[in-house]
């Protein structure tokens, strides 16, 4: 089994955007997701979601969570962990265009 430390980094999320999916024949830990509002003028409002395509079952990790201009928010880390497995994705959406993203994860194959 090979461990590979990876980071999946989306810029410019508004609409509901995949920004990792868990590859094929693997399984991974998400160890941290970080939203950032980059936008100078707009506080943003951010969803985190896990899709488990396995179950058909999408759940919130924050829902509508508050992210200050020029602010970012931890939606998982430190003790807080999420596991996927193959085909899952981490999905984000922001009420502002200018909301970065960067998932970092261990995969497992």
């Amino acid at each position: 089994m090979a461990n590979t430390f990876k980071n999946s980094v989306t810029a410019n999320v508004s609409t509901a955007t995949d920004c990792y999916t868990c590859p094929s024949a693997t399984t991974a830990t998400v160890i941290g997701c970080t939203v950032a509002n980059i936008d100078a003028s707009n506080a943003a409002s951010v969803d985190v979601k896990v899709v488990d395509t396995s179950a058909t079952v999408t759940a919130h990790v924050v829902k509508a969570a508050p992210v200050p201009v020029s602010g970012s928010l931890i939606a998982i880390g430190g003790d807080q962990k999420v596991v996927l497995e193959a085909g899952d994705k981490i999905n984000v959406t922001s009420t502002t265009s200018a909301s970065d993203v960067v998932i970092s994860v261990l995969e497992i194959t």
